[in-house]
């Protein structure tokens, strides 16, 4: 049976009548239980809101000022760094989360996998930590200084600025073959969106951090699958650009570990050429490369490589979500490292 909409009104006020006598006639308060309302539940403090931007204003307030003068003589004696900094930052990151675990150095950790064999900067966190310990004993985490570090090392390098968080824990623990999980220059996308999924990245910070191969370099035997024996044709990969392959990369590399710059063009400075190389089938590994023929990835590279603001405050947006991966934020989560390279000692 219908019912037209005047008397579906009056069915409603009625029903709503009969309510109300119900509930007074129990001489019961109404209340949202009472009426079989449910309250909206509190909202689960995640690790990361625990985070601050003020966390050592009091405890040590020159912090970020001694990170960022110790990163500038490091990388003013060597550029280099400043892409080895953000690359250690990232191989933290994406193996238990920034927790400093990629800094311990004992027997089968993260540092000694495979897949960590070109990691550089290890001296310069080192070094901060030192001076951090001279000024604000246990204080201040390994993971924040390598988080804090990252972003100053893209700065010197033309990069855009991000406020950074502190409040990170250093874990305890460091599973070598964790390490060898992290994404080496031959997965194909789909295994790239997985890998980034699983750690609250989306395909735009997959994209956008890629972007920071627009420094750096890679040691040829993560791409000398490319170079003559692709996909066991034996000839090389048809994506890889012919005059870039044969005067320059053929010449190059003669060893599996030598190296060679990721971005062709502009190799020292933080700028958005990676993805215009792209463009030219420049991609120096095949990771690179596929960003821009993948129908989920491409659209991402022609507009980040045709507006240079845009990757610039993208980075910043992907860089603090990295940052922030699966933090240990609570006392009973993790500790500060008084040496970045060991776990304390038990008291």
């Amino acid at each position: 049976m219908k019912l037209c909409s005047s008397t579906l009104s009056v069915v409603l006020v009625l029903l709503e009548l009969f309510m109300i006598d119900v509930v007074s006639s129990t001489k019961l308060p109404v209340t949202a239980a009472s009426l079989n309302v449910k309250k909206p539940q509190a909202k689960a403090v995640r690790a990361e809101d625990l985070l601050s931007f003020n966390h050592y204003v009091k405890t040590c307030p020159q912090a970020e000022g001694i990170i960022q003068q110790k990163v500038g003589d490091w990388i003013q004696k060597d550029f280099t760094l400043a892409a080895s900094i953000i690359r250690l930052h990232f191989h933290d990151c994406v193996v238990r989360g920034c927790d400093a675990s990629i800094l311990l150095n004992h027997q089968a950790n993260e540092r000694r996998a495979f897949a960590s064999r070109t990691l550089r900067g290890f001296e310069v966190i080192d070094d901060i930590k030192a001076e951090l310990e001279r000024q604000c004993p246990k204080t201040v985490s390994c993971a924040d200084i390598l988080t804090a570090a990252t972003r100053d090392a893209t700065i010197i390098a033309g990069g855009p600025f991000w406020e950074v968080p502190f409040g990170r824990k250093d874990g305890k623990i460091s599973i070598l073959k964790e390490a060898d999980m992290v994404p080496q220059g031959q997965e194909n996308i789909t295994q790239l969106i997985n890998f980034f999924q699983a750690r609250g990245l989306n395909m735009l910070d997959l994209v956008t951090l890629s972007g920071a191969h627009t420094m750096g370099r890679s040691s040829c035997h993560a791409f000398k699958h490319r170079l003559s024996n692709f996909n066991g044709t034996r000839k090389p990969d048809p994506s890889l650009n012919s005059m870039y392959l044969n005067n320059f990369l053929k010449k190059k590399c003669k060893n599996d570990l030598d190296l060679v710059y990721l971005d062709a063009i502009t190799p020292k400075t933080f700028d958005p050429m990676y993805y215009s190389n792209l463009n030219k089938k420049l991609g120096l590994l095949s990771t690179d490369q596929l960003l821009k023929s993948d129908k989920r990835t491409g659209p991402f590279v022609t507009a980040l490589a045709s507006q240079p603001s845009l990757f610039e405050s993208q980075f910043s947006v992907s860089m603090v979500k990295l940052g922030n991966v699966q933090v240990l934020t609570r006392p009973n989560e993790g500790e500060i490292r008084v040496n970045c390279n060991f776990v304390n000692a038990k008291k």
